[in-house]
């Protein structure tokens, strides 16, 4: 056999395996390519805040041992990227290390306290405060002593937790981040931080956030009428809250609800007090999206006259309109929330249920 024939059987060998391997790994490419009809890498649609187990070698060396479990505990606890709060706490005090005015004691020039750095009267009114108390403020108890301490690291982060959680964390991070210290400066250095102390690098968004779960949470409502109604409300999310408001620029918290059944032409009261007594009770853990969730929001409110509604768009999740410093509107979790009164179906009040019968009839 001569030279060139060996070479060209050598090609043509070669060749068939480089087809053979192709053929092979074709269809193993193309489904890491497409996780979603694969089901192993879709989007995760929890509310969660970034994995804890995601420190950086940066995070594990430059945040002492207490301060890190601290983060990750209470930025699970009350859902916000733990980095985030780690960027903060060392962008004010290098995580309560620094010796200057009001860390350990008293305040500093600016009447800040404690290694998150919280204006008195932001966390309450003075630096220690017995808990439970009534006061307004961030003043929280940490570490289950009974206590609100601004200078204790267990209560201060649980705070700042809390503080960043209600303006706008996890999902619009910079504005939260902004509230805290209105700074867009300081929102660059904070980020910047928590970037370094995340091992990828980011300061992970919710994919609710960005509508990458609508699909999924609009294919599970029950009819055609309640997806028709979540989509509306869904597609409010970053617009402000306005009291009073019932869009376009921005909603109170029944009056979202009232133009997303407006939408599919249906009419409800337009008030928290009148959508309450409105709808057919439905008890905890059969409700399902469209439905609305009830709460106790302070002083005036109670079981029988609620001040504050959501509306449920999955089993523990609701969208909502919360309060002026509350954020923009947003998908967040009813299932530790405090001071539910309970759930309502509007779409079986007798009123609606005759609306319903009229637009099938054309």
């Amino acid at each position: 056999m001569t030279d060139s024939r060996k070479i060209r059987l050598v090609l043509i060998f070669a060749v068939a395996a480089l087809c053979l391997i192709t053929l092979v790994m074709a269809p193993m490419l193309m489904m890491s390519s497409f996780p979603a009809l694969t089901g192993g890498q879709a989007a995760d649609c929890e509310e969660n805040a970034q994995a804890a187990d995601n420190e950086s070698e940066t995070a594990t060396s430059d945040i002492p041992e207490e301060y890190l479990k601290l983060y990750r505990e209470q930025g699970k606890k009350v859902g916000v990227q733990w980095n985030v709060l780690a960027g903060v706490g060392k962008r004010e005090t290098n995580h309560g290390r620094s010796t200057l005015p009001g860390v350990q004691s008293g305040t500093n020039y600016a009447g800040a306290a404690g290694p998150m750095q919280f204006l008195i009267s932001t966390w309450g009114g003075k630096a220690k405060i017995k808990i439970p108390s009534q006061f307004n403020g961030y003043a929280s108890d940490g570490d289950g002593d009974g206590w609100a301490d601004v200078y204790n690291p267990a209560d201060a982060i649980l705070g700042a937790a809390k503080m960043l959680k209600r303006n706008g964390a996890p999902e619009d991070v910079r504005r939260s981040l902004f509230i805290y210290n209105r700074a867009w400066w300081y929102v660059d250095q904070v980020m910047e931080i928590a970037a370094k102390y995340a091992k990828d690098g980011a300061v992970s968004v919710p994919p609710q956030a960005q509508g990458v779960c609508d699909e999924t949470l609009l294919e599970a409502a029950p009819t055609g009428t309640v997806a028709g109604i979540m989509e509306y409300a869904l597609a409010q999310r970053g617009k402000p809250y306005i009291w009073g408001g019932t869009g376009p620029a921005g909603y109170d918290c029944s009056g979202i609800i009232y133009m997303a059944y407006r939408s599919v032409g249906l009419t409800i009261p337009r008030t928290t007090f009148g959508q309450w007594p409105f709808g057919v009770n439905v008890p905890a853990g059969e409700e399902q999206a469209g439905d609305l969730v009830f709460f106790n929001a302070g002083p005036g409110t109670g079981p029988s006259n609620p001040g504050h509604v959501g509306m449920v768009v999955s089993p523990g999740k609701m969208v909502e309109a919360r309060c002026t410093l509350c954020g923009p509107i947003k998908v967040t979790s009813y299932k530790e929330r405090t001071g539910i009164v309970g759930f309502t179906r509007p779409l079986q009040n007798p009123q609606v249920l005759a609306q319903l019968k009229l637009k099938e009839q054309g």
